[in-house]
């Protein structure tokens, strides 16, 4: 769901190099594959730092999707009706399952899903930072849909042509589903736009807190961005953050208008020599702080996930268990 991951440095803070040390006949031949805008799969021969950068992307893009399933699982209990309760167990499930099916297309690289957890547990590995501020009332709930799941989908679609096979598969059938959450968001702040003075206040106010975060979710600029420029020749990603992000700003605001909300940016307007809309600075001092771990739920969020985690862990062993008791059943009747 969230990809702003792929442009924060990993723990070491070291760009991956691009160089290796293959024959060159392997080299040569996955460097036209790339070209030739073919998919790598698990088991041809790839650079170690394709492998690298694919294994923190995808990984932290799994980190965000379960943690992302946080702010809204508070909502659950308190919906305002039984459709929309419905239809937040059915989007946070979604999220989960998003989760699973990229943990498993990093696993395809050889990392396994208890490392990868390890180190968002730990706190080494980053996820979206837009999930480290509160969600204080309903309609945060219908602008995560609209905004946060919007911004997801700009940076998702390019990624159904990633080179990587397993993540780019994963991709369409997360992008289908993220188009739904998308849908549903904005028809629920349509609901309440169309209700109490109220309603229409918690909607502005939601917006007003949640868009300059959604614009730095699309990850830093392309000049301070550490692995886009690789990332780009390798095929990983096809779009820059700064032409994602404008990309974002210009679908939205006729949906903003349609909606009847105005968007927290004085400076927003349309540029007819560019065919764009302008917009106001993004705050990257504020990012890179939450990035770093120091927003307002960083600390909640992590201790959460990992109190699931932990009380998820006699399911996980009684998983293990059956699989092992099924294996030893039909080892002895093959036998």
């Amino acid at each position: 769901m969230y990809t702003q991951a792929m442009d924060i440095p990993d723990e070491s803070g070291k760009k991956l190099a691009s160089v290796s040390n293959a024959p060159s006949e392997q080299e040569a031949a996955f460097e036209a594959r790339i070209e030739a805008d073919g998919r790598i799969e698990p088991q041809d021969w790839m650079p170690e730092a394709y492998r690298k950068t694919l294994v923190r992307q995808i990984s932290q893009h799994a980190h965000s999707e379960i943690v992302g399933m946080l702010p809204e699982g508070n909502w659950i209990s308190r919906a305002p009706s039984l459709k929309r309760k419905a239809i937040l167990i059915a989007k946070v499930q979604d999220e989960g399952g998003h989760g699973l099916y990229l943990y498993s297309a990093a696993e395809t690289l050889g990392t396994s899903r208890e490392q990868m957890l390890e180190g968002l547990h730990s706190g080494k590995a980053k996820y979206s930072s837009i999930f480290n501020y509160p969600t204080l009332n309903w309609a945060d709930v219908g602008v995560i849909g609209w905004l946060v799941d919007g911004a997801a989908i700009m940076n998702q679609i390019p990624l159904c042509r990633c080179s990587y096979g397993p993540y780019s598969r994963a991709m369409i059938r997360v992008c289908k589903e993220e188009s739904f959450h998308q849908r549903q968001g904005y028809e629920a702040l349509l609901v309440m736009m169309q209700g109490s003075e109220a309603q229409k206040a918690m909607v502005q106010d939601a917006v007003n807190r949640l868009w300059w975060k959604c614009l730095a979710m699309f990850g830093p600029p392309d000049a301070d961005s550490p692995h886009s420029a690789q990332g780009m020749r390798w095929g990983i990603k096809r779009i820059s953050n700064d032409e994602l992000r404008q990309k974002f700003v210009d679908a939205t605001v006729p949906q903003a208008k349609v909606l009847g909300v105005t968007l927290p940016d004085p400076d927003l307007k349309w540029n007819e020599a560019r065919g764009h809309y302008d917009y106001g600075q993004i705050d990257w001092a504020e990012f890179w702080n939450t990035v770093e771990g120091n927003g307002p739920c960083n600390k909640e969020r992590l201790a959460t996930r990992v109190k699931a985690h932990n009380d998820g862990q006699w399911v996980r062993d009684a998983a293990q268990a059956y699989a092992r008791k099924q294996q030893e059943r039909a080892m002895k009747e093959a036998a």
